[in-house]
């Protein structure tokens, strides 16, 4: 078992950036960084096509790294681009019909649950992870707070995977891993200087590595 297998993990969320290429290159040299379990492309305000080029540049970038590459939504570009899985940010509906049209064959997993009950309606459908939080609800240092509780509460009597949004300040995936979430998501705290992402995702896999819980088993 590496050091990496029995503790939180991260997970990247892509920036809104239009230019692909350039994209790739800030995403290559951030994921040299360290381990990633999979990274989060949104498609923002791309319209298909620039998504489609987007997502066929990243996939190989992200795979090439060992990671698992997730498209929101676009089971059409996420085929076409040979992405690993979906991540669905939409209602509960679009998450079954994911779940149902995709599995085993990709990753699907999402969810964005506000409390314990739409959670555990998520968890019937069996995702491969839940996703406690927004793809843009970094807006502070720390993570929410009601998203902490929900991972907590989620961890102690689910054996689905949960994947809880972080905040800005990197140091943040600390407290999602306490929850004993198996993976949690940055975006502005990698992304927010591209320049510095390799250092960052270096400097949060030596926290986790020091500091995050173990799971058993």
């Amino acid at each position: 078992m590496t050091t990496t297998d029995n503790r939180c993990r991260l997970v990247l969320v892509l920036p809104d950036m239009a230019d692909s290429a350039e994209c790739a290159r800030v995403l290559g040299d951030a994921l040299k960084g360290g381990d990633v379990a999979s990274v989060i492309l949104p498609k923002y305000d791309l319209d298909d096509r620039v998504f489609q080029d987007h997502a066929e540049k990243l996939v190989p970038v992200i795979q090439d790294a060992g990671a698992a590459a997730l498209i929101v939504n676009d089971s059409r570009v996420a085929g076409r681009a040979r992405a690993d899985g979906l991540h669905i940010d939409g209602n509960q509906e679009a998450l079954a019909e994911a779940i149902e049209k995709h599995t085993p064959k990709m990753i699907v997993g999402g969810g964005n649950a506000k409390e314990r009950h739409a959670a555990l309606e998520i968890g019937e459908l069996q995702p491969d992870y839940i996703f406690f939080g927004k793809l843009d609800g970094d807006i502070k240092p720390e993570p929410h707070s009601k998203n902490l509780a929900l991972a907590e509460w989620w961890a102690s009597m689910v054996e689905i995977p949960c994947m809880v949004m972080g905040g800005t300040d990197p140091e943040s995936a600390l407290a999602v891993a306490e929850t004993g979430a198996e993976f949690v998501a940055l975006g502005k705290a990698i992304f927010s200087d591209p320049a510095q992402a390799s250092t960052i995702i270096s400097r949060v896999n030596a926290l986790l590595d020091e500091k995050a819980p173990r799971f058993d088993g």
